[in-house]
């Protein structure tokens, strides 16, 4: 798992990441490419790329269970 921010700077992403407990890797994608490559119109957002590379987006926030049911998704 792989966080994308576009908006905001730096300093608000890390207090984000720090306010959340996010333990996986973040990153800015300042210029929207990788937004712009998954058809992401905004955040919050998610994007489950397959092994097959097939991607499932879903807009919005997803709680936990609802993560959980999507990530299953993927390794069955």
């Amino acid at each position: 798992m792989v966080g994308v921010a576009w908006n905001g700077s730096a300093s608000s992403m890390e207090d984000f990441i720090e306010r959340h407990g996010l333990t996986f890797p973040n990153l800015r994608d300042e210029t929207g490419e990788l937004f712009a490559r998954f058809g992401v119109p905004g955040q919050p957002a998610w994007a489950f790329v397959a092994a097959d590379g097939s991607v499932d987006q879903v807009l919005g926030a997803l709680g936990d269970e609802a993560l959980d049911e999507r990530l299953a998704g993927l390794t069955s």
